[in-house]
């Protein structure tokens, strides 16, 4: 039993009100104004313990013992038919000819108030290769550029308002381009002014030497569909670099999952972490950020251990290439 911290009565003190007016001690009017309650609770308290005894001082459920009227399997079953021809509240309460809300009450107990609930979520298909450099990842994210401080920052929106390009005050755009290994996790970053062909091939080229300078050969990149990695000539560079290239299914973005995800900690760890004076200072932290990503923060995709202890490094190796 649950009582409320401000509760006049308990099953103890309801037991000794309604004795002392059953022996006599006591008016209801007195053990009224005694107990602090009115003379109906009095009176209700007294006739329980003189029909149930001291079992009938505790409270009971508020739920009735028997509902009036309760809707018939036949009609849920139809209702629930309905609802998987994706028909609406309305139109099942009228053809069936029951009200909205006894559609409503059984949709939600069926688990199929909304209409997302008739597809059922898929499994997760979780893969990773065995061996790093099977497979690298490829994404790119559009950052806003800034001389100042924001009104997040600042709390001033005064020209907050200016667009990011067209105009002597546009400050205009820079973009992300990260590639993660698929089984080590270990990340590579630059920034580039577009997110264009020549930038998308220079920075896979550069990728490539980053993880070669690790000991690591790529044989696979994936990316999404991205008009930059559908033109001839990134094709041609990755064929000119040894690589497959894989594009994921389009509109779904969980395929490139591991650069998505990489993504949005970089957004949280290093983006948006601290407030940058301008967009300069905040691609000067991004070495650093990337550093500490790959050498020191432990990752739970790979059992919390960081990513370059994947690579199983003896230690003068690791001693050179950790700068």
């Amino acid at each position: 039993m649950n009582i409320h911290k401000n509760a006049r009565l308990t099953p103890l003190r309801r037991e000794e009100m309604a004795l002392s007016v059953i022996e006599g001690r006591l008016s209801k009017a007195q053990a009224a104004a005694v107990y602090g309650v009115s003379a109906k609770v009095v009176a209700k308290w007294v006739e329980r313990f003189k029909i149930e005894g001291r079992d009938g001082m505790t409270d009971r459920s508020s739920r009735p013992h028997r509902l009036r009227s309760v809707t018939p399997d036949a009609v849920v079953e139809r209702i629930v038919a309905l609802r998987r021809r994706r028909w609406t509240g309305q139109h099942i309460a009228q053809q069936v000819g029951v009200s909205p809300a006894t559609v409503s009450r059984v949709l939600k107990a069926a688990g199929l108030s909304r209409l997302k609930d008739l597809e059922p979520k898929q499994p997760e298909r979780r893969y990773q290769y065995e061996c790093p450099g099977d497979m690298i990842h490829l994404d790119i994210k559009k950052l806003g550029r800034f001389e100042r401080p924001g009104h997040r920052v600042t709390g001033d929106r005064r020209g907050q308002s200016n667009p990011r390009s067209g105009s002597k005050d546009g400050y205009g755009w820079e973009y992300l381009h990260v590639c993660v290994d698929d089984a080590s996790r270990i990340a590579f970053t630059e920034i580039y002014p577009d997110e264009k062909t020549q930038s998308a091939i220079a920075f896979l080229t550069a990728a490539v030497a980053y993880y070669q300078s690790l000991g690591i050969t790529i044989t696979r990149v994936m990316t999404d569909n991205g008009s930059c990695y559908k033109s001839f000539a990134f094709r041609d560079a990755c064929k000119q670099l040894g690589l497959k290239h894989i594009r994921t299914k389009p509109y779904t973005p969980r395929t490139n999952g591991k650069a998505e995800r990489f993504i949005k900690t970089a957004i949280n760890e290093w983006a948006y972490a601290m407030a940058y004076q301008t967009s300069q200072q905040r691609a000067e932290h991004l070495p650093a950020w990337t550093h500490m990503y790959n050498w020191h923060r432990p990752h739970g995709g790979i059992k919390n251990q960081t990513p370059i202890s994947v690579l199983g490094i003896d230690r003068d190796n690791l001693l050179r290439l950790h700068i």
